[in-house]
């Protein structure tokens, strides 16, 4: 077991922090546990601090406290009995309140609960990470509009970022990642201290010069040439966007033996003065998020059906997607094969691959130009279009956090407490064809969908 605790100021990437660790590690075979942050879950039940007295204050942070230890103890118990290898992700940590308390009610919280700094700072993280808030660099990126139990400026959220980060002075292994590198960068940094800290070798594959590569697969060998592999079902979904040229977003399920991780993607050109910067924000999603947002899909672009292989070989880890009989006859059976690397020269690739071509250059071998339908019907496009910004769960408007849920102001078909109804109304318009498309344009245009009005 090995667990750390990602810290971060507001608006700091903790989010597809997250994501990206969670997907690497799962991708080794491991078992990844994310905590959730206990203070978003308390304050989102209506706690104003503005509201409380100064003792009230003093006793929500101790038992802010004490919650937070004990939902970390329930997953590290379930860590402890797991026969794989497991990370648990912390999404905040036992000191950061002492960022919010002056230092002598901070001490008597440790006395009266018989805690000291050392146990609950030292001993209890194997690492530290604290994410430097985009308010500080990165100020162009900085927004809270998706965070309804936050509200900091630039100003104020600078000086609780420094707070925090400072709250983890002594700890042996605390590693700060600030904003001078691009996003995609940080969150590969990220991922990296993790792997260093344990020891895992990702060759060059993180590295700052490091990119993915892509092979189009014409055959390959049977399983036992692969020695130790996992495999995956992937099914991926886009949605509909404002432009498709700056925004893109899709839906991804990724499982095995039944059970489901479900992510939500959103891909954005965002420009600084001259430079053109493509940001990638990757959310978890609960099953039923999923499924909501699975009611925004495009119904110009099929679902996509994969058998993802993870495996490493020669030291280098690969990805091979196998595309499967549920997918449209012109990309069934298709097998591209895919590598993060930092050499720009011909890679060793596994001989038990035949590899046709390299295609990562190629934008035809893109997910989502392999997802485009043919033929469209314009009307239920042009109504799509029309009709998007009605949308309760327009993506562009929210995010949707790690195990946190969308409230609206008013039952959805009456069923909003369902996650079967959920699941009926989203495989309405899941389908492919026109007749589903069809009905996808007419729920969008349903007048009992309101406006999503807060994402916790």
């Amino acid at each position: 077991m090995f667990e750390y605790s990602l810290l971060f100021g507001p608006c700091a990437g903790k989010t597809t922090g997250q994501a990206s660790l969670s997907s690497f590690f799962e991708n080794l075979g491991w078992k990844v546990y994310r905590v959730p942050e206990a203070a978003n879950t308390l304050l989102s039940g209506g706690v104003r601090f503005s509201e409380l007295s100064p003792h009230d204050c003093h006793v929500f942070q101790e038992n802010l406290l004490k919650t937070m230890m004990q939902i970390e103890q329930t997953y590290m118990a379930l860590a402890e009995t797991c026969a794989k290898n497991c990370l648990i992700i912390c999404d905040r940590g036992t000191m950061d309140a002492s960022a919010y308390l002056e230092p002598a009610a901070w001490e008597k919280i440790m006395k009266q609960n018989n805690l000291n700094a050392v146990d609950i700072r030292d001993n209890r993280y194997n690492q530290v990470i604290h994410l430097v808030t985009a308010a500080n660099g990165a100020e162009t990126f900085y927004t809270l509009a998706n965070h309804t139990c936050r509200s900091e400026g630039v100003n104020l959220a600078r000086e609780l970022d420094e707070k925090v980060m400072k709250a983890w002075i002594g700890h042996p292994y605390l590693e700060v990642m600030d904003n001078t590198t691009t996003f995609d960068m940080k969150m590969r940094r990220l991922v990296q201290s993790v792997c260093a800290r344990l020891g895992l070798d990702t060759g060059d594959r993180l590295l700052p010069n490091s990119r993915k590569r892509k092979f189009l697969v014409r055959e390959m060998q049977a399983d036992s040439a692969f020695h130790e592999f996992q495999d995956f079902v992937v099914e991926h979904d886009y949605l509909i966007t404002a432009s498709h040229e700056f925004e893109q977003a899709r839906l991804r399920k990724r499982g095995q033996n039944n059970h489901w991780q479900y992510l939500h993607t959103v891909r954005r050109l965002v420009t600084t003065g001259d430079k053109h910067e493509h940001i990638e924000q990757r959310t978890q999603l609960t099953e039923r998020d999923y499924f909501m947002l699975l009611a925004q899909r495009d119904p110009s672009h099929y679902r996509l059906y994969k058998k993802r292989r993870c495996f490493l070989w020669n030291n280098q880890y690969f990805q091979l997607d196998i595309y499967t009989e549920k997918n449209p006859s012109k990309i069934r059976g298709l097998k591209i094969l895919e590598t993060y690397t930092a050499r720009t020269e011909a890679i060793p690739l596994p001989e038990f691959l035949d590899i046709e071509a390299e295609i990562t250059a190629d934008k035809t071998y893109s997910m989502y130009n392999l997802s485009r339908k043919e033929i469209v019907d314009p009307n239920i496009i042009h109504a799509n279009r029309h009709e998007k910004s009605k949308s309760p769960l327009h993506f562009s408007k929210i995010e949707v956090q790690p195990e946190r849920s969308i409230s609206v102001s008013e039952p959805i078909n009456g069923h909003r407490d369902s996650i079967a109804a959920e699941k009926h109304r989203a495989h309405s318009v899941v389908e492919n064809g026109v007749v589903q498309a069809q009905a996808h344009a007419d729920l969008l245009k349903n007048p009992s969908m309101t406006e999503a009005s807060k994402v916790l």
